[in-house]
């Protein structure tokens, strides 16, 4: 018989268990093109760059176009009305203030028995806007107390003279016309112009 090889020189092969060749490998890799192993992780930040790239592109268009349209639209700053309708005579009670008109066009509409006048809302201490008090029958100023009769004469405080009027005149159609553009002031002389009131 013959002699059986020797094995101490021939060391056996040891054929590895299923699944040992990918213990280094991660569970969730995945073979991407070529041999190169591409995981989602780093598939999420390159599309969190994506995006992030694409935000400031669109950011810098918004930008740009909104100077343009600053450029192509600029802004305007509308006066406001210097000539204007208030309503008929007849829509103002005797010896009464219409403050009505106060917020819109800056005046008071006054009647007393023998004409109407629009006085001026602006206090002629330091500009503040006074405030008509019904039951004490005068104009007072929040500032610095100010205080003006109904026909707009100061009395009180430290206004230096009376509030103005502005032009009064009958339109067309019988409304009341006011023409901000034209003043009239008492200390002046000026309120005896007819144009400073509108005999009724």
């Amino acid at each position: 018989m013959g002699k059986k090889p020797d094995q101490k020189n021939h060391p056996k092969e040891v054929n590895p268990s299923p699944g040992e060749d990918n213990k280094n490998i991660p569970e969730n890799a995945s073979i991407g093109p070529g041999t190169l192993l591409e995981t989602p992780v780093k598939r999420r930040k390159f599309l969190a760059l994506v995006i992030v790239g694409w935000s400031v592109f669109f950011g810098a268009i918004a930008g740009f176009l909104t100077l343009m349209a600053r450029f192509m639209f600029p802004n305007v700053l509308f006066e406001p009305e210097m000539t204007f309708k208030v309503g008929y005579p007849d829509d103002y009670k005797i010896r009464q203030v219409d403050t009505r008109w106060k917020a819109k066009y800056g005046i008071w509409i006054v009647r007393n028995e023998e004409y109407i006048y629009a006085l001026s809302t602006v206090c002629t201490h330091l500009g503040c806007t006074p405030n008509w008090l019904e039951n004490e029958r005068k104009f007072k100023c929040p500032c610095h107390g100010s205080g003006y009769k109904i026909s707009g004469i100061n009395f009180e405080g430290p206004a230096p003279r009376p509030l103005e009027r502005f032009r009064i005149a009958l339109a067309e159609d019988g409304q009341i016309r006011i023409d901000k553009t034209k003043k009239f002031q008492q200390e002046k002389g000026q309120w005896t112009d007819p144009e400073s009131y509108l005999a009724v």
